[in-house]
């Protein structure tokens, strides 16, 4: 069976990119590099570890798929 592939880079990367989403939004926004790098640095260590504790608490399944589970 396929074993979940999704590793830090993974999570490295949509947290970059939701931060610097956020960074760019604020910036915008407020027109204060100083606020829009705090939002965005923020923003990215905040997904970061809402993705990483996702996926912790998922639980990797070996059962094979042709098998009934109550047998």
């Amino acid at each position: 069976m396929a074993k979940n592939k999704l590793g830090v880079r993974v999570f490295l990367t949509l947290s970059a990119i939701a931060g610097a989403l956020v960074g760019v939004i604020w910036y915008f926004g407020v027109r204060r590099v100083e606020d829009a790098l705090i939002a965005g640095g923020l923003t990215f260590i905040i997904v970061l570890v809402f993705i990483a504790t996702l996926s912790l608490m998922t639980k990797e399944d070996d059962h094979p798929a042709d098998k009934p589970r109550l047998s």
